[in-house]
């Protein structure tokens, strides 16, 4: 099959390599997850068509200048995020309903902040409260501290280009996460985390439920008095498995969905 159809200029590939590499700093344990970001964005751009096979594996990695091995890993998150789907002996087709969403979309296995998710969009955030305070019984639980312990006491308003989605109520204790301020909570707080605290932030456990809304949804969220909300309970934990964050975020129903991903080994 010829792709030509589908290249770039020789000169671009070399820019958007270029631009991969910078991003992952050279580390080759992570340029598979970089690709993995391009072919996504291209995907959600459009610039392969849905009804036929991506270019093959040999193809990519000759463009982005890796190993197959590389290129396989990267198209791997992609199946794994149910963006992709292998056919045996017809090649890598993307899955047209993942494409065609407006909703914020979690898979099961995900570890990422919402400014993460949504790489593509404008995500910004309104303060509605910011306290230090000693946790309660439940808080001090799940985070593993004592009630002693000063936490942060955060609730966010997340908006996506400028449409509210969801209301974060998170807990956070302070002498892990040292120094979160107003220019913090404006941004993203799991890339100051990760790039400014150098924490590995390793996985997670979530719980997710139906719930009616609330004053503070029904404020800011622009819901209804009897408009379902899904209220997903979470806890966050490093890779030596502290805990550091415990929060729940109360999502618009018609913004929100959670996809899990079942795949049969041959």
């Amino acid at each position: 099959m010829d792709f030509k159809r589908w290249s770039y200029p020789d000169h671009l590939f070399l820019r958007i390599n270029q631009s991969l590499l910078q991003k992952v700093g050279g580390d080759a344990m992570k340029k598979y997850e970089a690709i993995s970001m391009e072919i996504k964005k291209r995907i959600k751009e459009n610039d392969y068509p849905v009804d036929q096979p991506i270019p093959d594996e040999i193809s990519l990695s000759k463009e982005f200048g890796c190993s197959r091995m590389t290129m396989k890993r990267a198209l791997d998150i992609l199946v794994m995020e149910g963006l992709l789907y292998r056919k045996r002996g017809h090649g890598t087709f993307i899955v047209q309903s993942a494409i065609h969403t407006s909703r914020v979309n979690v898979l099961t296995n995900e570890v990422k902040g919402l400014s993460n998710l949504l790489k593509d969009k404008q995500v910004t955030s309104k303060v509605i409260q910011f306290n230090v305070e000693f946790p309660a019984e439940e808080v001090a639980a799940h985070l593993a501290i004592d009630q002693k312990t000063p936490v942060y006491h955060i609730i966010r308003l997340r908006l996506v280009d400028g449409e509210p989605y969801v209301i974060e109520k998170t807990y956070m204790p302070t002498p892990l996460i040292p120094g979160i301020n107003d220019e913090v909570l404006h941004g993203s707080i799991y890339s100051y985390l990760i790039d400014k605290l150098g924490l590995t932030i390793a996985g997670s456990h979530r719980k997710i439920r139906a719930c009616k809304a609330e004053a503070l949804e029904i404020e800011h969220l622009h819901c209804e008095a009897d408009d379902p909300i899904l209220e997903v309970e979470h806890v966050g934990f490093l890779n030596n498995g502290v805990p550091f964050e415990y929060s729940f975020s109360r999502h618009r129903y018609d913004k929100f969905e959670v996809t899990t991903i079942n795949m049969k080994r041959s």
